[in-house]
């Protein structure tokens, strides 16, 4: 009994260790990050659900308490699990969502950097 037992640990072990090789990095999209940066200057409010689903207690919350967009609601579910909705003008949205689409929310463009264009003198001879 206890022989197969750890023939069968080693190998799981060596499978681990061969997926483990070949695991490769989750490839972050430029534009994600871009409107992550942009998410950070929003207000941010952290809630938990209660019985209520998240979105219901997220809508529940910006009635309550009179927010107005744009803002970023925090809703913990469970102890493990935390869901983001961003508040916008036309309606309650998933935070990955405007990380990835930031750009097509009008509150978000006031906070975006300004982009660094800058016009170089050349000098002529």
């Amino acid at each position: 009994m206890t022989t197969d037992f750890v023939a069968i640990t080693t190998i799981y072990r060596f499978k681990e260790e061969e997926n483990s090789l070949a695991r490769r990095r989750k490839r972050k999209s430029r534009r994600r990050q871009e409107g992550r940066r942009i998410l950070e200057h929003v207000p941010q409010y952290n809630i938990e659900s209660g019985e209520d689903k998240p979105v219901t207690a997220a809508r529940k919350f910006i009635q309550a308490e009179g927010i107005s967009p744009p803002a970023l609601l925090l809703v913990k579910r469970n102890e493990h699990t935390t869901d983001r909705y961003f508040w916008a003008e036309k309606g309650l949205f998933g935070a990955q969502y405007v990380e990835e689409n930031h750009f097509l929310f009008p509150s978000l463009r006031v906070l975006e950097p300004p982009t660094s264009q800058e016009i170089l003198p050349v000098a002529s001879r």
